[in-house]
């Protein structure tokens, strides 16, 4: 049976929706907390950015060898795994008693985290073909975007209920839910006659075959970069709303919900142009988007020395815009350098970028976040890194991208395998 007539669950598409809600909800959710582990543990604003990125350290380890050991033992036991292990991470995290400890249970929750998105994405693929399995990752994802603004104002929220010790109450609560809900309505889909044998050493031996071709490199380096900028101000959040807009807990939509809005609005933009107008094009155009978007940055940093509200925000609609618009084309790009194992050019790409995002939230935000016009400049060095590796893949492709378009059945079949690295 092909994977377009196999029959599913009313209920995958909200099992899914759920799963891609652990990663945002992972990192915003906990921003409102800052403060109170802070005077809990004695630690500084530099310390506790080590909560996010130990997460992503880890998330992005895993996420090489999530879909790895799905293909040996099939989707349903590693995501279910996952689930409640990252339930019992979670309930540590609300017990420690020591920072040590607290950022132990994080980096378990990004061991665990990844399952959900990685492992889900091939449930998608064995399951659905073609337009519906376009379909079905784009509400997948809708819901991906806007989780990123639920999950701040119910972190804060959720400091009425029992401090920090609630967010992670919470967390823990909803993924034994999950693993409930997918044991009882997740179909295994990975039959034991498609399954492959998990030799890690062969896994890493084909990932990096990957570094020996020279236009790879250039589409990683701009695939990756692409979010960097604007994960920046989002891991900066609890820096920005707090200490240099002066607002409570409750301010935190004044930065995610510009963030978000661009997103979805890039995100309709991409398909749009996607079979209207070329590779070249959509993503200069994003390109565009991101540069103009930096540059208001600068110019409100400059203009004023305190941010002021909306006008200091507002470049994030059109940063996230430009996100959207470069990061699906470019993706693809790099996926279609290898048709027959595109699968492990996306675990590489997920691994990159959220490496790259650990470093952003680890080293770049504490140095950045005290003042607007810092987080400014590391922003747009950080875009015109990727503006410079596009123009270097550019430069190397001996087909011409101007004429360059996605088909179709292209375009659907390989925006399924792309991963969202939140």
């Amino acid at each position: 049976m092909t994977p377009s007539q196999r029959p599913i669950r009313r209920s995958l598409p909200w099992l899914l929706a759920g799963l891609s809600m652990i990663g945002p909800f992972s990192i915003d959710a906990v921003f409102p907390a800052f403060p109170l582990i802070g005077a809990r543990f004695g630690v500084d604003s530099a310390g506790l950015q080590q909560m996010i990125s130990v997460y992503l350290i880890t998330y992005a380890a895993m996420s090489l060898f999530h879909g790895a050991i799905s293909d040996a033992i099939g989707r349903k036991p590693v995501i279910v795994a996952g689930m409640l292990v990252y339930a019992l991470a979670s309930a540590g995290a609300a017990l420690s008693t020591s920072y040590g400890m607290l950022l132990t249970c994080r980096a378990l929750q990004g061991v665990c985290a990844g399952a959900g998105l990685v492992v889900g994405r091939a449930v998608v693929r064995d399951s659905l073909a073609g337009a519906a399995a376009q379909q079905l990752m784009s509400r997948v994802m809708m819901i991906f975007s806007v989780a990123p603004v639920i999950a701040p104002i119910v972190g804060a929220q959720l400091l009425f209920l029992d401090g920090w010790h609630g967010i992670f109450w919470v967390l823990m609560g909803f993924t034994l839910l999950l693993a409930a809900a997918l044991i009882l309505f997740l179909d295994e889909c990975h039959p034991p006659e498609a399954r492959t044998p998990f030799h890690p050493r062969t896994l890493v031996r084909g990932y990096l075959e990957f570094g020996r071709d020279r236009q790879f490199w250039p589409l990683l380096i701009s695939c990756s970069v692409n979010f960097a900028g604007l994960f920046l101000y989002i891991s900066s959040a609890p820096h920005i709303i707090r200490d240099l807009l002066h607002l409570s807990a409750q301010g935190f939509p004044w930065l995610f919900l510009p963030v978000v809005t661009g997103l979805v609005i890039g995100a309709w933009l991409s398909g749009r142009l996607a079979s209207r107008r070329s590779v070249a094009f959509t993503v200069n155009l994003g390109y565009g988007c991101l540069l103009l978007a930096c540059a208001l940055h600068l110019l409100a940093a400059l203009v004023s020395r305190e941010p002021m509200l909306p006008w200091s925000m507002l470049p994030l609609v059109l940063h996230g815009v430009g996100v959207q618009l470069a990061f699906p084309t470019l993706t693809l790009l790099l996926l279609d350098r290898f048709p027959h194992r595109r699968g492990g050019a996306s675990s590489v790409q997920a691994f990159a970028s959220l490496l790259l995002c650990a470093f952003v939230a680890g080293v770049m935000s504490p140095l950045l976040s005290g003042h607007m016009l810092y987080l400014a400049l590391g922003a747009s060095l950080l875009t015109v890194i990727g503006w410079l590796s596009w123009r270097w893949y550019h430069s190397m492709t001996r087909r011409p991208l101007a004429a360059q378009h996605f088909g179709p059945t292209v375009e659907t079949e390989l925006q399924t395998e792309i991963t969202e690295p939140r």
